[in-house]
């Protein structure tokens, strides 16, 4: 048995029968996908419930290489193994233009595309060209471009009709070699002019987008959690009018479908629920979409809490928060 205590952000104490590295394409291709099985990257996204699971493969795959470059940008393939923020460290380094705004996110690189990450103004559909891996257990090879991945806020076919039946090796980006930076979003621009920074490089960008989420966000080295626990809501129109007219302050902004998107923190705040504990999961402090684990909380102690906060934002505003995080019951 193997505990995956340290293999997920929670740190939920649940166990493994079986504990197995990919660590290249060799090992995918000789590995059982016939029994029941489940892959674990980073850990950053995900929720234990059981106690104990049958096999789990551990995404190990490591690599990263320059495959095209012009004069304005360059192709990047990274293997899906690798330390997500390590890899944007790594861009920023070589003055590549184009995920800096997405410094600091927790998780591999395989789980980017799988939950389409964004921040700040930028979506990794953004930039991405294709998607590599294997259908489990035929384990066919696929590419998928960009339009395949059915891409939308916080998903893609991979987290859909894919589940659990596709391993992700790797992904190709497209960056740019002009710094550009994307200043729009967020507080970026406002820590910038704090620091006398009028002409920023993505270097700086960076660091602005490091320091707000160090503030805003707790280590999970100290305390256990997932970064975001539900997606922001986008709502119509018509029914963004109604809860302002009973709630006149909710902050809100247009997204890119037309809709109105909501910050699922501020409802949670509203209902009372920011740095409220139940049993042993709690909702932080300085970021009510954060819940965490106080010490001793089981995969269903944050499921608990998780429902509860649902309950009191229907009931207040009529809105069902969804979740980010993806429940491995």
């Amino acid at each position: 048995m193997h505990s995956l205590k340290r293999y997920n952000s929670f740190g939920i104490d649940a166990l493994a029968n079986e504990l197995l590295p990919i660590k290249s394409e060799a090992d995918l291709l000789n590995a059982d996908f016939s029994q029941p099985y489940r892959i674990l990257g980073g850990g950053t996204n995900v929720l234990l419930l059981k106690s104990v699971y049958d096999r789990i493969f551990l995404n190990q795959l490591q690599g990263i290489q320059i495959v095209n470059e012009t004069e304005d940008d360059v192709t990047v393939h990274v293997a899906s193994g690798e330390n997500w923020h390590e890899f944007v460290m790594w861009t920023v380094a070589h003055k590549f233009s184009g995920i800096e705004n997405l410094s600091l996110i927790p998780g591999t690189v395989g789980a980017a595309p799988v939950q389409n990450i964004g921040a700040y103004g930028v979506e990794l559909k953004n930039v991405l060209q294709s998607v590599e891996g294997y259908h489990l257990p035929e384990k066919l090879k696929v590419k998928f471009n960009n339009s395949e991945c059915q891409f939308s806020y916080r998903s893609s076919i991979f987290k859909t009709t894919l589940k659990n039946s596709f391993f992700i090796t790797g992904i190709n980006l497209l960056l740019s070699k002009k710094q550009i930076p994307k200043l729009e979003y967020g507080s970026i621009k406002e820590i910038l002019d704090k620091n006398g920074i009028s002409k920023p490089s993505i270097l700086d960008v960076s660091n602005a987008v490091i320091s707000i989420r160090q503030s805003k966000l707790p280590d999970p080295k100290i305390i256990g959690n997932a970064g975001s626990f539900f997606k922001n809501s986008s709502i119509p129109l018509k029914q963004f009018e109604v809860i302002k007219s009973k709630f006149p302050t909710i902050p809100a902004y247009p997204d890119d479908l037309g809709m109105v998107k909501l910050s699922s923190g501020w409802l949670i705040e509203q209902c009372g629920w920011k740095g409220k504990q139940l049993n042993n999961a709690a909702s932080y402090e300085k970021q009510a979409l954060v819940l965490i684990n106080l010490g001793h909380a089981s995969g269903q102690d944050i499921l608990n809490l998780a429902q509860k906060i649902q309950e009191d934002v229907y009931l207040k505003f009529g809105l069902k928060l969804e979740p980010e995080v993806n429940f491995w019951d």
